[in-house]
């Protein structure tokens, strides 16, 4: 069994409201399968007149220079890149929780000035929180060449990062992530998208005594994304349910290096429904994939969606390196990293 109290040098993460078990299954459209979905659930096209509104928030920005982070949707005519957010936003809260918007004109334009058109779009979903503990606000994910290991995200490899929920240890999850690609991978890096709904659904189903500890606290390894005399670990349950919607806290890799971290050696059931959430998360029937090609944006539904990556080979030439730009989004705490 669990710890009953947090263990020492960990921060406790305790859910924002009394917590519950899930005991039911969710019938909704919340926790779909593969087989019920199709492309147009998650692919917005841009409109000839979204292009356009685009083409004219460039033109502003290079003709009137401002920090990036100053840019804002307020500042420029955008009606039709404004719907188009608008049932991108639809799609993450009501459909199936992650969307791909068709190209940006990025063949023509200077990197710069695209993320700050990106940018300023990514903010009609939520609002924009920082993504390190410097505050970092748009991240880079590409890889550094160092290894996956104590202190280096997964995103700063090639690696494979199985189904997870961005900054599961974090003190405040964002809601939403976006992504704006610069260059796919040459080969591997596809993404793929399961509901944690349907997994929930598939663990009551088939392991309801491992899932019972799944909504139990764990530790999690926060991977030096704090002061530099913080504690180094988080105390917090991977499902969390509040009568009426569930939040997840899927990393499956952190917990193990959450517990390595701490020196302390994991409960049997905690091991054997680490392995069987994986093990659901990774069937067939529950994910479907979707590649995110040059100049496209993902958004998806960081509390009800898991994610996955493949390994991937970066481009021999360096200029043409795996490269997306990221954001993270919450409307609720402070804008700092913990929220």
């Amino acid at each position: 069994m669990p710890p009953c109290s947090t263990p020492p040098g960990s921060v406790d993460l305790p859910p924002s409201s009394a917590p519950q078990i899930l005991t039911h299954p969710i019938s909704d459209g919340r926790a779909w399968l593969a087989e019920q979905l199709v492309l147009k659930d998650w692919t917005i096209p841009l409109s000839a007149e979204a292009l356009g509104e685009i083409q004219k928030m460039l033109k502003v920005m290079q003709d009137h220079p401002l920090l990036l982070l100053l840019r804002h949707p307020d500042d420029f005519e955008i009606p039709h890149l404004q719907e188009i957010m608008a049932q991108a936003k639809s799609i993450l809260d009501e459909g199936c929780g992650f969307c791909v918007l068709e190209r940006m004109p990025i063949e023509n334009e200077d990197t710069e000035t695209l993320v700050a058109c990106y940018w300023v779009l990514s903010q009609l979903i939520g609002r924009t929180i920082a993504q390190r503990w410097d505050g970092t606000m748009v991240y880079d994910v590409t890889d550094t060449g160092k290894p996956f290991s104590y202190g280096v995200r997964g995103s700063h490899t090639n690696v494979e990062l199985v189904f997870h929920t961005d900054n599961a240890f974090g003190v405040q999850v964002p809601k939403y992530v976006g992504l704006l690609c610069k260059f796919p991978a040459p080969e591997g890096g596809v993404s793929r998208f399961c509901s944690l709904y349907s997994v929930h659904n598939r663990m009551l189903a088939q392991h309801p005594r491992l899932l019972e500890r799944l909504h139990q606290p764990m530790l999690f390894d926060r991977q030096k994304e704090h002061a530099v005399d913080a504690l180094k670990t988080a105390w917090a349950p991977f499902f969390s349910w509040d009568g009426s919607k569930l939040m997840t806290r899927a990393n499956v890799s952190l917990v193990h290096k959450g517990y390595d971290v701490a020196s302390i050696e994991m409960d049997p059931e905690l091991t054997e429904a680490l392995e069987a959430v994986e093990d659901v998360a990774n069937s067939p029937d529950l994910w479907v994939e979707a590649p995110l090609e040059r100049g496209q944006v993902q958004f998806l539904n960081n509390h009800e969606l898991g994610h996955y990556r493949s390994h991937f080979t970066d481009h021999p030439d360096p200029r043409f390196k795996r490269h997306l730009y990221r954001t993270w989004h919450r409307d609720t705490g402070a804008r700092t990293y913990d929220g």
